[in-house]
């Protein structure tokens, strides 16, 4: 019996010891199918695809009712039928996770310095901003972690010393748990890439299932990660492992998932499609990744 042939065995396993949330998966939904065909959803579907992973209808409509009140989604009316859109305040939040997990990664390009005294520490963290002290914070200089909050900003390079930043960064950042995410990501994942090289494919909603789980668990890890210079990072960091696994199962996974999704999620008034031109670019982006030529 191939991997695909025993499906829930399958998806069980790919599910053993996980917790998931509404809030989190319906902001994984969103972000790979929903955005990128145009930022609106009716519920029904939502509430379909959750229940792949456990999630009730009750703990959907909750959800999405704090992710309106957060500001992330807008909800719209129509007749008897409830739709949600992506809200204007929370585009580059999307649009960043987006380039993180959709792009190539350029290295950093040396280290920001930050002094700020009232910004607020979950800001900070969430920019990726580690404490030095006495208001003053450090992170990679690199465009793909956000704007840099308000305050005293100064570029700066490492001119000596890394054998004692390596230390430093370990002691600024858990690069020890982000490791061991990618890790665990490596090891759930595995099995399926072994299936796909064989060429033992998911269809249909399990294939939807299987890629919306592969970019929720790497974006979690991926979006927390400060994406420190390698000469600062531990030798063989699996985080370079897991993106390869990432881009290779989501491009393997893709046709599948994006016929799907036209066949079954509805936006307003007409199926989702099932390519537009921002899921081209994300594929493209990935096959770069992946280290395969961009199609024509």
């Amino acid at each position: 019996m191939t991997v695909m042939e025993d499906k829930a065995g399958f998806r069980a396993s790919l599910l053993d010891g996980l917790t998931l949330t509404a809030p989190a998966m319906i902001v994984t939904i969103y972000g790979d199918i929903v955005v990128p065909r145009g930022d609106v959803l009716w519920m029904g579907s939502l509430i379909g695809i959750c229940a792949q992973f456990g999630i009730t209808e009750t703990q959907v409509r909750t959800a999405v009712s704090r992710l309106v009140n957060a500001g992330r989604l807008v909800g719209i009316r129509d007749g008897r039928r409830s739709y949600y859109q992506l809200a204007d305040s929370a585009r580059d939040e999307f649009d960043l996770a987006a380039r993180l997990l959709f792009e190539p990664i350029p290295p950093a390009d040396g280290w920001t310095i930050l002094h700020a005294r009232e910004t607020a520490p979950e800001t900070l963290r969430r920019a990726h901003f580690a404490a030095l002290g006495n208001g003053v914070f450090i992170r990679p200089n690199h465009a793909h972690l956000g704007a840099v909050p308000p305050g005293i900003v100064f570029s700066a390079a490492l001119s000596e010393g890394a054998t004692d930043m390596l230390e430093l960064a370990h002691s600024l950042w858990p690069l020890a748990d982000y490791a061991a995410e990618y890790l665990s990501f490596i090891d759930r994942f595995s099995p399926l890439i072994e299936a796909l090289r064989r060429g033992d494919y998911p269809a249909g909603q399990d294939a939807v299932f299987m890629r919306l789980l592969l970019v929720h668990l790497y974006r979690h890890v991926l979006l927390a990660d400060p994406m420190l210079p390698a000469e600062v990072l531990p030798c063989e960091w699996p985080g370079t492992e897991a993106r390869e696994l990432f881009a290779s199962a989501y491009l393997a996974l893709s046709e599948q998932t994006d016929t799907e999704i036209g066949r079954l999620f509805e936006g307003r008034n007409a199926p989702l499609p099932t390519v537009t031109e921002a899921t081209a670019r994300r594929l493209q982006g990935v096959r770069v990744m992946a280290g395969l030529p961009i199609q024509t």
